[in-house]
Parts: structure tokens; C-alpha cells; sequence
């Protein structure tokens, strides 16, 4: 009797030992990740889901031992490396936190600039951000909603660029719903194009429905826009426009020597030049001239414009 008791306790142990090894085998295993990984809030069980999502070779096991170590932080974790065994995974998700670098992206600026500003702060190449720009988008100006973005060190221009892009469609086809009831990216652009317009001339966000009506007032009688703000595209975003630009620029970004609205916005702009564009104020005005006050006076007729033109030149 005492033999066979012996004999069980021993045979328990056994299994004891042969899953404490196998956790310790399993805690072991190399698992590759990013380097930096984004974790939303949530559960144990929808970051566990989340991360299966992202193909991450996690389990119901690393649920349960977050359990016992914690539950994993929020927002962007800095793994340090590619590779981890299980158990520092498991650790660094509730430790690890990645330092997030702000990057501003003004209202008025474009893509170009914005770029640049993106390969300077964050240490990415500036070729591949453009090459992933056009590869993952068909539209080359407008796409991204003016907003500080926070990112850390160590992502990838490829993901980077996805991240900004998903933001800032989800953003718009929110607010696009909320006037419209739906989005539709072709007439929503169409909008964002005269805002980019509005965005560029517009001393100050009062004047912008007023800007608007002049460049509707304008398209109605068949007139050119000639207005600066359209020749301030790409890397032009902050040139002064001279005489000589107007004449020389054949882009069709020069409302100057085309009738109409830009086809592509001129730069990225805010929800209240969108605002703007879709409800302009109700003016006859056609003509407007940035005063020694630094706002605009507009006018019904060209020659009180000219009077402007004079006061703020003296």
C-alpha cells in the first residue's frame, strides 16, 4: 500500500515537472515583433485578440500570465529589439514605454513641407516617405488632417505613412458625415480644394466663409480667381509670389492664368476652411486686399479694390 502511494506521488511529481519545463521551454521562445508596437486600450483578452490581428504568435497562455504580471500599457511600446523571448515580451507589454516625439502639422501646409518635417524629427528618409506617400494614396495633397501628432523613434516610414493616412480618413469621412450624412472622396475633395484655396488666403478663421463667397462669386460670372494662395503648392508652400512667378508658373495650380478651382487642393487644411467652403457667407464681394491691419477688406467692385490696393501699398 505504502509502495503504490510512493509510486503516485512520484508520478504527480513527474507531471509537475514535465509542465514547469514546458512552461519554462514555452517562456523561452523567441517571438519577433516590431520594434515598436502600438497596443490600444482595452482587456487582456482584446489586446491578446488585437495582437493576434497583427500577426503576433500569442495565446490564451500569455493571457493567463498577464494576469499574474500585469496588464500591458497602452499606446506605443518600445520593445527595443525585434526579438524577445515569450517572457520578456510578456514583460516589456507591461512595462516598456516607447518616447513619443511631437511632429505639427499647421493648418495651410503642404505635404511636401510636412514631409521634410517628418524625416527631420523622427530620423526617417525622406525618398522612402515620398515613395510610400504615392503608394499608398492616389491623391497627392489635401490627405492629412491638420493636426500635433505624437510617434516615437524607430517606426517605419511605410507604417508611418499608413498611420497618418487611416487617421486622417477616418477624420474625414467624420466630419464629411456629420454635414452629408455619407462621404463621397470625389465631391469631398472637390470641397477640400477650394478650402486649401481659402485656407492659403484667409487672414484669420472669421474671414474664411467671406474668402469662400468671393471664390464662388468669382466662378459664378466666369472670372479667374488670380489668387496668390493658389501658387503657395509643394515646396512653394511659404515663397512670395512675385509678377514674375505669376507669369512664369504653367501649373495648374495658377489660378492666375487658368479659369476654375484647382483639380488637387493646394495644401492640407482645417474642418473650419472645409466648413467654409461647403457654407459660404452670402456677399456679392469679388475682390479682396490684405489692409496695414493685417486682415482683409473686401469689395463688390474693382474700383474700391484699387482704392485698397493703394492704402495698403502707401
Amino acid at each position: 500500500m505504502k509502495i503504490n502511494k510512493l509510486t503516485i506521488l512520484e508520478y504527480i511529481f513527474e507531471i509537475i515537472l514535465i509542465i514547469m519545463l514546458s512552461f519554462i521551454y514555452y517562456l523561452n521562445q523567441s517571438i519577433q515583433t516590431p520594434k515598436i508596437l502600438y497596443v490600444p486600450k482595452g482587456s487582456i483578452n482584446q489586446i491578446i485578440s488585437y495582437l493576434e490581428t497583427k500577426h503576433l504568435h500569442v495565446s490564451k497562455v500569455d493571457a493567463l500570465m498577464l494576469r499574474v504580471i500585469g496588464s500591458p500599457q497602452s499606446g506605443w511600446i518600445d520593445l527595443k529589439t525585434s526579438y524577445n523571448t515569450r517572457a520578456d515580451f510578456l514583460y516589456k507589454l507591461t512595462t516598456a514605454k516607447a518616447a513619443l516625439h511631437n511632429v505639427t502639422l499647421i493648418p495651410g501646409e503642404t505635404t511636401y513641407i510636412f514631409l521634410n518635417q517628418l524625416a527631420k524629427k523622427l530620423h526617417l528618409d525622406r525618398e522612402k516617405l515620398q515613395n510610400e506617400f504615392l503608394k499608398q494614396t492616389s491623391l497627392q495633397e489635401g490627405v492629412f488632417v491638420p493636426n500635433t501628432y505624437k510617434f516615437p523613434l524607430g517606426l517605419k516610414e511605410k507604417k508611418l505613412i499608413y498611420l497618418l493616412l487611416t487617421i486622417s480618413d477616418l477624420k474625414m469621412k467624420q466630419f464629411s458625415k456629420k454635414i452629408f450624412g455619407t462621404y463621397n472622396q470625389k465631391k469631398w475633395f472637390h470641397y477640400v480644394a477650394i478650402a486649401s484655396i481659402i485656407q492659403k488666403e484667409s487672414a484669420n478663421t472669421q474671414e474664411m466663409p467671406l474668402v469662400s463667397s468671393v471664390i464662388y462669386n468669382r466662378l459664378r460670372r466666369g472670372m479667374k480667381l488670380q489668387m496668390d494662395g493658389s501658387l503657395n503648392y509643394g515646396k512653394y508652400s511659404h515663397i512670395k509670389i512675385t509678377p514674375k512667378r505669376i507669369r512664369e508658373d504653367k501649373s495648374s495650380y495658377n489660378t492666375y492664368r487658368y479659369k476654375g478651382v484647382p483639380k488637387l487642393p493646394v495644401c492640407n487644411v482645417s474642418f473650419k476652411a472645409i466648413h467654409a467652403a461647403i457654407f459660404p457667407a452670402k456677399t456679392n464681394y469679388l475682390y479682396f486686399m490684405r489692409s496695414k491691419r493685417g486682415v482683409h477688406d473686401f469689395t463688390c467692385n474693382y474700383s474700391t479694390h484699387l482704392k485698397n490696393i493703394k492704402h495698403a501699398t502707401k
